[in-house]
């Protein structure tokens, strides 16, 4: 267990410092959207985007994700999705499509109960920005 500790400490104290709003992130985040999201989603991420119409399926409202999760954001499936871990039928396969894109320095998301969950920088990055365009009712 023992050489196991700093990687467990690094771990833990970057999911925790990725709690904090941190504007750069923010701002990454919906730039990464406009670039490679915004085409389906919709620029208002409400899953109205000028190529939703060819898809098998139509993209879900981004804004509302906390709200279809009870409340409260979906940090570990949201980024799942996106990685590719959990690939969506609708996008006809594996998502990010856009392959290496997404594969950049590490980044850690904490979910709710505090658990880290492990990504690329700039699926955190995106992943900051979503929970900041959450809606209620």
């Amino acid at each position: 267990m023992r050489p196991f500790l700093p990687i467990i400490l690094f771990i833990a104290g970057a999911a925790q410092a990725q709690e904090v709003e941190d504007p750069l992130s923010i701002r990454a985040g919906h730039d990464l959207y406009m670039v490679f999201c915004q085409s389906c989603h919709g620029a208002e991420a409400r899953g109205d985007g000028p190529f939703a119409e060819v898809l098998k399926e139509a993209p879900p409202d981004l804004t509302r994700l906390s709200e279809r999760n009870g409340g409260n954001f979906p940090v570990a499936r949201a980024t799942r999705q996106i990685d590719g871990r959990a690939p969506l039928p609708g996008h006809g396969g594996e998502m990010p499509i856009f392959g290496p894109v997404f594969d950049s320095d590490f980044g850690a998301l904490s979910t709710q109960s505090g658990q880290p969950v492990l990504t690329s920088q700039s699926i955190t990055d995106l992943i900051h920005w979503l929970e900041t365009i959450q809606v209620s009712g």
